[in-house]
C-alpha cells in the first residue's frame, strides 16, 4: 500500500514537472522565436516585392528599365546594399539570364543609418517601402515573343536585437520582345520618375532626352498637351537655330508692307502659317521615316533652291521688280492685295531655316510622333509647335512694316530697302557656305559684309540730306565692317583637343581605360559653333577635358554612308549631340543641343 501511495506521489510530482517543463518550453520557445523571427510564416513574409517595367515591349539589342518596389514588414528592416558591417549580408538584386536578359546598371535607394543593440555603430538599412531601379540589357539574338523574367532579391532581415539567416524573395514579370519596327510605348512613368536612372543610349530604343517630353504628353490631355507644345515652340526662340529668321523677317516686311496695322497683322499671320506648314511637314517626315533631323539641308538641290529664293526676294528690295502675282491671278483670287501670297511663300521657305538644328524638346516630339505613328496627329503636334515658334515674328513683322510709315519718308526709305535687300542676300550666301571649300567658306560672309559696309558709306547717297539718317547709316556700316574684321582675324582662342572620330581610334582609346567624350557636330549647325565659341573654349572645361579622350564625329555630310552608320550605331537624331562614355565604353550621359560651360564642367566633374 505504501508502494502504491509512493508511486502515486511520484506520478503526481512528475506531472507537475512535465507540465511546468512543457509550459516553460512553449513560452520560452515563443520568446526565442519572437526574438529570432523563426516562428511559422514570419521569415517568408518579412519582405514582399512588386515588379514594374518601363516599356510595353522591347526590341532585340535594346534595353529597358526595371523597378522593384519592396515592402518590409513592421518592426523589421533589411540591410542595404552597403550595410557597413562585414558580418552582415548586403541586399542584392539579380535576374535570371537564361533568356538573354542581363542587368547593366542598378540604382539602389538611399539607406537610413540606425543604431541597433547588437552593433556598436549605426548600420545602413531599409525600412518600410523602398524602390530599386535597374537597367536591363536584351541580347541581339533574342527572338520575338513573350518571356518570363525572374527577379530575385537576396536580403538579410533584422530586428532591434538580432538578425535572421540570409534568404531571398522572387517574382516574375512578362517581357514582350517585338520586331525591329515594333512601336514602343513608355509605361509606369510615375514609378520611374522616382528613380535616378537613365538609358545608356547606345542600344536604347528610346533616348533619354525624350523621356520627359514623351511622358508628359502621354499623361496630359489633348488640350494641355498642345498647350505645352505651344509653350515649347515659344522657348525655341531662345535657341540660336531660329536667329536667322530675324533679319529675314525684318528685311521682307520692312520692304513689302504698306504700313497699315491690319494689313501688317494679316501678312504676319500668313507668314507664320506658312512657316508652320513647312515645319510640320519636315517634322512629320523626319519622325515617321527616322531620318536624321537636318539631312534635308545636305541636299545640294535644296540648298541652291533656298539660296535662289532669297536672291529673288533681295532683288525686289533693289527695285528690280515688284513682288506680286499677275493681276489676272489676283482677280481670280478675289482681289487679294499684293504681298499676301508673298508672305505665305516666305513662311513656307523660311520654315526650313530651323530644320538643321534641334533642341531636346523637338527631339522628344520626334520620338513621340514616331511612337504614335499617326501622321495626322504628328502634323498637328508640329503645327502647334511652329505656331508657338512663329508668334514673336508676327509682332516683329508688324514692327518691321511700321518702319515704312515713319514721318518724312522719302529717298532715305530707298536706302532702307537696299539694306534689307543686302540682309536677305547675305542669308542666301549663308546657305551656300556648306557647298564651298572649307579654305574659303569662313571668310566669304565677312568679306561680303565689308563690301556692303563700304558701299553704304561711299556709294549709297540717297537720304543723306536727312542728317539723323546719314549718321545712323554710317554707324551701322562701321558696325558691320568691325564685326566682319573680327571674324576674319585669326582667333587665338584655345579649345578642347578634339581628335577626328574613327572606330580604330575609339578602340585604342578604350584600351587606355579612360572616359571618352564624343562630340557629334556639323558645319551647318549653329549651336555647334556656339559650343565651340563658349563652352569648349572655357579654360576650366579645357583643363578638365584632359582627363578624357575627346573625339569629334563630323556629321556634315549626313547623306553619306559613314555618317549614316554613326547615326544608326549611336542613335543620333540631331546635332549637336555629345556622348560621354565611361572607361568601359558604356554611355553614361547624352547631351542634345547647346549646354553652357558651367553646366558642362559640373557634368564632366561627376564622371569617373
Amino acid at each position: 500500500m505504501k508502494n502504491i501511495m509512493a508511486i502515486k506521489k511520484i506520478f503526481k510530482n512528475s506531472s507537475k514537472i512535465l507540465l511546468i517543463t512543457a509550459l516553460f518550453f512553449i513560452f520560452g520557445s515563443q520568446i526565442l522565436m519572437a526574438q529570432f523571427g523563426v516562428h511559422f510564416g514570419v521569415h517568408k513574409d518579412i519582405v514582399k516585392i512588386k515588379l514594374f517595367k518601363s516599356l510595353d515591349k522591347i526590341i532585340p539589342g535594346s534595353e529597358f528599365k526595371l523597378a522593384v518596389e519592396g515592402n518590409v514588414a513592421e518592426n523589421w528592416h533589411i540591410n542595404s546594399n552597403k550595410p557597413k558591417e562585414k558580418f552582415l549580408i548586403p541586399t542584392k538584386l539579380s535576374v535570371d539570364t537564361s533568356f538573354g536578359f542581363n542587368i547593366k546598371k542598378i540604382v539602389y535607394p538611399e539607406a537610413k543609418d540606425i543604431k541597433l543593440s547588437f552593433s556598436e555603430k549605426p548600420l545602413s538599412v531599409w525600412k518600410g517601402k523602398f524602390i530599386i531601379g535597374a537597367l536591363v540589357n536584351v541580347t541581339k539574338n533574342i527572338k520575338p515573343g513573350t518571356y518570363p523574367l525572374i527577379v530575385k532579391l537576396d536580403y538579410q532581415a533584422c530586428n532591434n536585437l538580432s538578425c535572421l539567416p540570409p534568404t531571398l524573395v522572387e517574382d516574375t514579370i512578362s517581357v514582350v520582345v517585338g520586331g525591329k519596327k515594333a512601336v514602343i510605348n513608355e509605361i509606369n512613368q510615375d514609378i520611374f520618375n522616382k528613380i535616378n536612372l537613365s538609358y545608356s543610349g547606345v542600344t536604347s530604343s528610346i533616348s533619354e532626352s525624350s523621356n520627359t517630353v514623351t511622358s508628359r504628353l502621354e499623361h496630359s490631355g489633348l488640350f494641355l498637351g498642345l498647350l505645352l507644345i505651344f509653350i515649347g515652340g515659344l522657348a525655341l526662340n531662345l535657341t540660336p537655330c531660329v536667329y536667322p529668321l530675324i533679319p529675314i523677317t525684318i528685311g521682307y516686311f520692312g520692304g513689302q508692307s504698306e504700313g497699315k496695322t491690319h494689313k501688317l497683322f494679316l501678312m504676319g499671320l500668313l507668314f507664320v502659317i506658312g512657316l508652320a506648314i513647312t515645319y510640320s511637314i519636315i517634322g512629320v517626315i523626319t519622325a515617321l521615316s527616322g531620318a536624321f533631323f537636318g539631312s534635308i539641308m545636305q541636299s545640294t538641290f535644296v540648298i541652291i533652291f533656298i539660296a535662289l529664293i532669297f536672291v529673288a526676294l533681295s532683288l525686289s528690295m533693289f527695285g528690280v521688280y515688284e513682288f506680286k502675282l499677275p493681276d489676272s491671278w489676283v482677280a481670280k483670287a478675289g482681289g487679294t492685295k499684293r504681298g499676301y501670297y508673298g508672305a505665305v511663300f516666305m513662311g513656307l521657305t523660311t520654315g526650313i531655316v530651323a530644320a538643321p538644328c534641334i533642341a531636346p524638346f523637338v527631339l522628344g516630339l520626334v520620338t513621340y510622333v514616331a511612337t504614335i505613328g499617326n501622321p495626322y496627329y504628328g502634323f498637328l503636334v508640329f503645327f502647334i509647335l511652329a505656331l508657338g515658334m512663329g508668334l514673336p515674328y508676327l509682332f516683329l513683322s508688324i514692327f518691321s512694316g511700321k518702319i515704312k510709315n515713319l514721318p518724312k519718308s522719302g529717298e532715305w526709305m530707298e536706302t532702307v530697302k537696299h539694306i534689307f535687300g543686302f540682309i536677305i542676300l547675305g542669308m542666301a550666301l549663308y546657305y551656300i557656305l556648306p557647298l564651298l571649300p572649307k579654305s574659303i567658306s569662313g571668310i566669304v560672309l565677312p568679306i561680303y559684309m565689308i563690301l556692303v559696309g563700304i558701299y553704304l558709306l561711299l556709294f549709297a547717297k540717297l537720304g543723306d540730306k536727312v542728317r539723323g539718317f546719314k549718321i545712323s547709316k554710317i554707324v551701322f556700316s562701321l558696325i558691320i565692317i568691325a564685326i566682319a574684321v573680327y571674324f576674319i582675324i585669326p582667333s587665338q582662342k584655345n579649345s578642347i583637343n578634339w581628335k577626328p572620330y574613327s572606330e580604330n581610334l575609339l578602340s585604342t582609346e578604350l584600351k587606355e581605360h579612360k572616359a571618352i567624350i564624343i562630340d557629334f557636330s556639323a558645319d551647318w549647325c549653329i549651336p555647334c559653333k556656339e559650343l565651340d565659341a563658349t563652352t569648349f573654349s572655357d579654360p576650366k572645361v579645357i583643363a578638365l577635358s584632359r582627363r578624357f579622350s575627346t573625339l569629334r564625329a563630323d556629321m556634315t555630310k549626313s547623306l553619306s554612308q559613314q555618317v549614316e552608320q554613326l547615326r544608326q550605331k549611336y542613335k543620333i537624331l540631331g546635332v549637336p549631340t555629345i556622348l560621354i562614355l565611361n572607361s568601359k565604353g558604356h554611355e553614361t550621359k547624352r547631351i542634345i543641343g547647346y549646354i553652357g560651360p558651367k553646366k558642362f564642367y559640373k557634368l564632366l566633374n561627376q564622371i569617373e
